[in-house]
């Protein structure tokens, strides 16, 4: 498959997935009462969807490389973490695939960036 695609493609599917989730923590019931359920203070839910918010439209705007290597940064930990919460609260399964789900595509447009838009030049030590 062609990068440029597997990149746009991956990195579509984060960035939608993050600016709807990041909407929905403003606009419905639900996310706020599984943050509850999850033990999370209301206020992270809204600091959550701001991150969202602004991680989504880092994604696909043209930013500097560590700007995108702290949005990656970012994601990892949000998926992560939410993997890991309802691991621990005993959800089921079905709860747990979204977020590895996330973090499988997220893996995927973070190589295919890394593919597409770096050379090898840039990727090698300065020589001293």
């Amino acid at each position: 498959m062609n990068t440029k695609y597997l990149y746009w493609g991956s990195t579509g599917l984060v960035a939608l997935l993050a600016l709807a989730s990041g909407t929905m923590y403003f606009v419905a019931e639900a996310p706020a009462d599984s943050f509850a359920r999850l033990g999370f203070p209301d206020y992270f839910r809204i600091q959550l969807g701001i991150a969202k918010l602004v991680g989504g439209t880092a994604l696909l705007v043209p930013l500097p490389r560590w700007l995108k290597e702290w949005t990656y940064a970012g994601f990892t930990i949000d998926f992560g973490s939410a993997t890991i919460a309802h691991l621990a609260v005993g959800d089921p399964l079905s709860d747990v695939v979204t977020p590895v789900a996330a973090l499988v595509v997220l893996l995927t447009s973070y190589v295919s960036y890394h593919r597409y838009y770096l050379t090898d030049a840039e990727d090698e030590p300065a020589s001293a």
